[in-house]
């Protein structure tokens, strides 16, 4: 193996120089600047430069080297060849770590060592700031040679002085971390036969030898130079005179040259060799190993002692008690050193990443291995490694904990954990993207809950009732709740995104079906259908056919938001008829709510009644007339095919339904029976002489046979009969005067559907739902009168929260004819156009803004009832209240001056109140 020391070949003679052994120790020196942000430290034969997050974040940080008057920015290249390192977290703190032997260091007889540099920091819109650093180092206890591994070059130094062969003793009993070098040289040979000027040639081992000289070197990026006593060769991991080579398990990456000095009369060659690890690493849930070689023949031989070993953290060194306290173990297991390391110790950090949209973490350290070793007793090395550990990204899902409660009727979802730089920043619904502001302002409860471990999770609730969740219903009576989310996370301070999908379903018996209700009068059905809980999800069916939108306007279909209602006449093709009486007619409406996707039943309601038909008359001529009605027991009945006894006798009009006859009483087979001073007529319709109607069967084979349809039909006539008509006339003493009658004018107060006035809510849309200021169009309208000498006069309308024309709390709308001047939202008054309407004197119309009650700024109850108090004035009379004169703005009455009767008995007044109006809610 090739010694590391000193090879010195000459031509004439050989020198030996011996070095004695002295013990060493370092001592960092320290200074923080709190006002600018640095820290800079000694570390032994480094510094390290600290510039705090606080100065940095947000900006552009670079550095620059300084040597006197000379500034040169510290670029990646210059940096591995002169001995620079720099490094940043990911929050904006940064370390610059720069070897005493750089290139710029002001060097004073290798023991005091000025290092000046600058920090420039460009804002986005600020002027760039300069920072000056300016730190003495101390540094006198250098090992024969010394190997420096930081995380982009390696550096090492020998002792250059030639003719000395280097011994080393052990002082006896000296402090366990120190070891003190006595260099005892001798003066046989002089110094600059070594130094950097004298340099003939560099032979690299690649580990085939590459030889160039000293001007190839540093142009292709080497650093080389010399100081007082050493000799000092830097290369960066990737220059191509490097090479790897596996030492006992572990990568190494290795710089081997041989430097030759000419002088006259002589040639000095020194050998210098470095090998830093590149791996090494072992991880597991728990614990980070990262080995290295107990000895590497490059460096050391099989007599190697280790003098030292010791652990650090961010280039300085880690006490035994910090190790113990942080679980830290430094030791040798058989051919190798290993640093153990626990998962997520306090001197490093966790870090999100997002891989393939996926949620990962990395724990980082920079840890730091320097031992202290020497050969038989003779030959010493210091060995310095900065290793930047970080561990494989390592997937961390995040994990769903449903908290919903289903009493509340509340999604309550939890989704963590996560590290603390992760933010949420919005959520994508089922049918929208809100942000985390616009979620809570939305009603949505979005919380971020913080652990003890530094972790967090987003807590999200959302009501059952909100429209971004998915109602399915799944059976009859069951509804499956569905909250579909999209997570949108970002990682800071990369501005990385990714997101996570999930849904959270709830199933539950709480559907209430929708409900039929109706009834009846002498000419139609009414019929109610009640939605329930599912909204109007389902298909009406009437009779056998389903409702059409057609048939919707024939019955004159209404609706609101709780219910629908028909109006269906009871002669309607839908409407199924039972039976016949001699002047009723039996008739059903059948309804049948169904839900179209599962054709599932929601529903069954049938309405039978008795509606007045005539179905025999009986006439003083002599002639009769009878209806036939097709029954539902009947279901085969052509009614076209009935006839009177004497076949030949058929319907006079027929269609699907009926068969009408007309007949003298003596004709169609008709009979006469007497009774008691009665004549009865009698006849029959039936169907071919009275033939069962039979139904299709499968291949042309008759089936059971209907029931037989006949219908007997009578009329009876009185025999004997006088009627006496008394007449007798008096003469008219005078012309008729009049009489005087009394009678009710009916005035009514509605709710119109827009501003056109065309058309109104019935009584059975109450309650009418209205949003917050929309515009509520109300008509008061005297009916059945055609006086064009009356006028409609509004004397007062008002609104109330409850029901009642007294009740309180209320607020003027009109007062005495006029608006309400402390109204902030004034009454607006819409003439009546004349020739649109026939009377316009009989109606009023007006605006308002939906509004509701509040008290202490806190809505009372989400609804309003309108009331108002009307005059009917007669034109020719004058009166106050018929007369009005309005402040502004424009009072309502229009036209010219209003009169009405000269006594209040003259007044017909009208009292008037609307249904509930509700505020929606959406």
């Amino acid at each position: 193996m090739m010694s590391w020391l000193l090879g010195i070949c000459t031509l004439w003679m050989l020198m030996v120089v011996v070095l004695a052994q002295k013990n060493f120790n370092v001592v960092p020196a320290q200074n923080f600047n709190q006002r600018n942000g640095l820290k800079t430290d000694c570390l032994g034969n480094y510094m390290r430069l600290t510039v705090d997050k606080s100065l940095s974040v947000g900006s552009l940080v670079e550095f620059d080297a300084i040597n006197g008057s000379q500034i040169v920015p510290i670029t990646p290249n210059l940096a591995s060849q002169c001995g620079f390192s720099i490094d940043s977290d990911p929050w904006g703190n940064y370390r610059v770590f720069a070897s005493l032997l750089n290139c710029f260091a002001g060097n004073e007889d290798d023991h005091l060592f000025d290092i000046d540099m600058r920090v420039r920091v460009q804002g986005v819109k600020a002027a760039q700031d300069v920072l000056l650093v300016e730190k003495t180092c101390t540094h006198d206890q250098w090992a024969p040679r010394e190997i420096l591994c930081d995380r982009n070059y390696m550096e090492v130094s020998v002792n250059r002085l030639p003719g000395e062969i280097t011994s080393m003793r052990r002082r006896p009993k000296q402090a366990q971390d120190q070891v003190i070098f006595d260099n005892q040289w001798t003066d046989t040979v002089s110094e600059a036969i070594t130094s950097k000027y004298n340099i003939w040639r560099m032979v690299f081992f690649t580990p085939t030898q590459k030889a160039m000289v000293l001007e190839d070197a540093l142009k292709t990026g080497y650093g080389v130079t010399t100081t007082k006593s050493r000799l000092v060769l830097r290369s960066g991991y990737d220059m191509p005179e490097t090479y790897v080579e596996n030492v006992n398990g572990v990568p190494m990456k290795i710089i081997r040259v041989t430097t030759y000095f000419k002088r006259q009369w002589s040639v000095t060659m020194l050998d210098t060799v470095a090998a830093c690890p590149t791996g090494g690493l072992t991880f597991t849930d728990e614990m980070i190993t990262w080995y290295f070689p107990r000895f590497n023949p490059l460096m050391s031989s099989s007599k190697t002692s280790i003098l030292g070993m010791y652990m650090g953290i961010d280039g300085m060194r880690v006490s035994s008690e910090q190790m113990a306290v942080r679980g830290y173990v430094l030791t040798i297991e058989d051919d190798k050193i290993a640093m153990k390391i626990p998962m997520g110790g306090p001197d490093g950090y966790y870090k999100s990443h997002a891989v393939n949209n996926q949620y990962h973490i990395r724990y980082s350290i920079e840890a730091m291995l320097e031992l202290l070793w020497s050969e038989g007793g003779l030959d010493s090395t210091r060995y310095t490694v900065l290793f930047p550990i970080k561990t494989p990204l390592m997937p961390r899902p995040p994990q769903l904990v449903d908290l919903t409660d289903i009493d509340q009727r509340i999604f309550d979802v939890l989704l963590g954990p996560f590290l603390y730089d992760v933010e949420l920043v919005n959520i994508t619904f089922s049918t929208g993207v809100l942000t985390v502001a616009e979620a809570n302002v939305r009603g949505f409860n979005i919380q971020e809950q913080r652990f003890q471990n530094g972790s967090k999770a987003f807590r999200l609730k959302v009501p059952f009732s909100d429209p971004f969740v998915v109602k399915t219903q799944t059976d009859l009576l069951a509804m499956v709740y569905s909250l579909p989310l999209v997570y949108g996370f970002m990682i800071l301070p990369e501005y990385t995104p990714f997101s996570y999908i999930t849904s959270v379903d709830v199933r539950l018996q709480d559907i209430i079906l929708p409900t039929v209700g109706g009834t009846c009068d002498e000419q139609n059905f009414y019929i109610k259908i009640s939605y329930g809980n599912i909204g109007k999800n389902f298909n009406i069916m009437l009779g056998t056919r389903d409702l059409t939108p057609a048939r919707s306007a024939e019955y004159g279909m209404k609706e609101n938001a709780t219910h629908i209602s028909l109006v269906v006449p009871f002669l309607a093709l839908d409407v199924a008829f039972e039976l016949m009486y001699p002047s009723t007619l039996r008739a059903r409406l059948d309804v049948l709510l169904w839900e179209p996707v599962n054709k599932w039943s929601l529903s069954d309601f049938s309405l039978a009644c008795n509606f007045p038909m005539t179905m025999t008359e009986c006439f003083s001529n002599g002639s009769m007339s009878a209806l036939a009605v097709k029954v539902e027991s009947v279901p085969q009945l052509v009614p076209r095919q009935l006839t009177l006894r004497d076949p030949s006798c058929r319907p006079k009009f027929s269609n699907d339904r009926f068969a009408y006859f007309s007949f003298d009483a003596n004709s169609c087979g008709t009979t006469r029976t007497f009774y008691d001073g009665v004549l009865m007529y009698q006849n029959e319709i039936t169907l071919g002489n009275g033939l069962p109607v039979y139904q299709q069967g499968r291949k042309g084979v008759p089936s059971t046979p209907d029931p037989e349809y006949r219908v007997t039909i009578s009329c009876f006539y009185t025999l004997n009969d006088t009627r006496t008509v008394a007449f007798v006339t008096n003469l008219r003493e005078s012309e008729p005067l009049p009489e005087t009658g009394f009678g009710e004018l009916q005035v009514v107060l509605r709710l119109s559907r827009d501003g056109a006035y065309n058309n109104f809510y019935e009584e059975e849309d109450y309650p009418v739902v209205q949003y917050l200021r929309s515009p509520l169009f109300f008509e008061v309208v005297l009916l059945q009168s055609t006086d064009p000498q009356i006028e409609l006069v509004l004397e007062n309308c008002w609104a109330t929260l409850k029901e009642g024309r007294n009740s309180t709390p209320r607020w003027d709308l009109i007062v005495d004819g006029c608006v309400n001047l402390a109204d902030n939202y004034q009454t607006t008054f819409h003439p009546v156009t004349p020739g649109v309407v026939p009377y316009p004197s009989h109606m009023k119309r007006f605006e308002i803004k939906m509004f509701t009650f509040v008290q202490n700024d806190v809505m009372i109850q989400d609804q309003i009832y309108m009331h108002c108090d009307a005059v009917l004035c007669d034109v020719d009379q004058n009166d106050v209240i018929c007369k009005r004169q309005c402040p502004s703005p424009v009072p309502f009455k229009t036209g010219n001056k209003v009169r009405r009767a000269a006594t209040d008995a003259q007044i017909q007044k009208a009292q008037l109140s609307s249904g509930k109006i509700l505020l929606s809610a959406a």
